[in-house]
């Protein structure tokens, strides 16, 4: 059975308690038992013996009532047995107060190096009651506090890296145009547009992506339906599918399947997919695009937007990291292809936004398959 702070409190007074009453009739039987020897000693002779029984107790009781020097040291044996048991008392309660106070000095001193930025400090986590929960809350608290500061820290490191890719070509380039003073022709300033559209791309994505995990992003949620909608973005890439050598198609249903959602932003989340499919199918290959309504996901009903290709594959130990901002599976080639490394962490933080997921399957070398769930209808599943 699992132990309160209040039943130890409890028990350890009872505990109390009970040692005083004991230390205190141990006491009394004591004192009595020297009365009553004292008594046979020198007042049960031949005269006491030959009196009736209600004789006897008489004299029994005037010795404890007319004895002035037998009720003095009563008193005094009264004020020593006092004395005693405020005495156990004090240092019980000094004891119990210790014991319960530990876990707080413990938590205290843990609290005081985090205040002074050590973040990987644990309280060690003795017992189930309310001091075990805290220590234990605690613990979870100075964890989540050490991963946002390492998620700080890596932020911090990505930007400048992201930054400094396009900076660095700018400058280099400008640097080149001054050093040779002759007109710039209108072509090469093209190749510094570009790096300031790159530059200005990711400086947008990281604003909307901080928006979307501080949960400030706004939406302008309306009836939505995917399947029309499906039907347009799919339109929209289709022309870059065949470009590529790949067969799109979509498959729908007949009826409409209608979500509250952000029109822009669920549309910023299938081309991010649709064009990632693209980007990662070699020449050949098919993209499938299918749309399920009204699936049963933990009692709750869900619009599903799935994207298949028969893509190169994303190893089984990266998909954990998959909506990470910043990361990329094959570094080189994301780079290479112009992406920021942010594209699935904002389609993630966007669809949570709506009170929905993102789920993948993937194996290398077979195809991805990626899909997305919005909340359907009022969202309630009743069997």
């Amino acid at each position: 059975m699992k132990m309160t702070v209040r039943m130890k409190i409890f028990a350890c007074m009872g505990l109390l308690v009970l040692i005083v009453s004991i230390t205190f009739s141990l006491t009394t039987q004591v004192y009595t038992g020297g009365l009553i020897d004292k008594f046979q000693r020198e007042h049960i002779d031949t005269r006491y013996l030959s009196a009736t029984p209600e004789e006897q107790i008489e004299i029994f009781k005037s010795y404890f009532l007319d004895n002035v020097q037998l009720n003095a040291l009563l008193n005094v044996t009264h004020g020593v047995r006092l004395f005693f048991f405020v005495m156990i008392g004090l240092i019980f309660s000094f004891w119990i107060s210790g014991v319960l106070t530990l876990p707080l000095k413990k938590l205290t001193a843990a609290i005081e190096r985090v205040a002074q930025g050590d973040l990987n400090v644990k309280v060690p986590v003795d017992t189930k009651d309310e001091y075990g929960k805290v220590a234990q809350t605690f613990n979870d608290m100075t964890l989540r506090l050490h991963e946002a500061e390492e998620t700080r820290r890596r932020l911090v490191a990505d930007v400048a890296h992201e930054l400094r890719t396009p900076l660095s070509v700018m400058q280099l380039k400008l640097e080149n145009y001054q050093q040779a003073g002759h007109p710039v022709p209108p072509e090469m300033l093209l190749r510094l547009h570009d790096e300031v559209i790159r530059l200005s791309r990711l400086v947008n994505d990281l604003h909307v992506l901080s928006l979307a995990e501080s949960g400030r992003l706004s939406l302008e949620r309306k009836p939505l339906d995917l399947t029309v909608h499906l039907e347009r973005i799919v339109d929209d890439v289709k022309y870059e599918a065949e470009e590529n050598g790949l067969e799109i198609c979509l498959h729908t249903n007949s009826r409409p399947v209608i979500v509250m959602a952000d029109a822009r932003r669920i549309t910023q989340v299938l081309i991010n997919l649709l064009t990632n499919a693209i980007r990662y199918t070699p020449r050949g290959g098919k993209i499938t695009v299918e749309i399920e309504d009204r699936v049963v996901d933990r009692s709750v009903f869900f619009a599903c937007v799935s994207v298949i290709d028969t893509g190169i594959g994303i190893p089984t130990e990266e998909l954990p990291h998959l909506f990470d901002r910043f990361y990329r599976v094959d570094e080189a080639r994301s780079r290479h292809t112009g992406g920021t490394g942010l594209g699935l962490s904002i389609a993630h933080h966007f669809v949570k936004a709506h009170g929905g997921f993102i789920r993948v399957a993937s194996q290398p070398d077979v195809g991805t398959m990626f899909t997305v769930f919005l909340p359907s209808g009022n969202g309630i599943y009743k069997s």
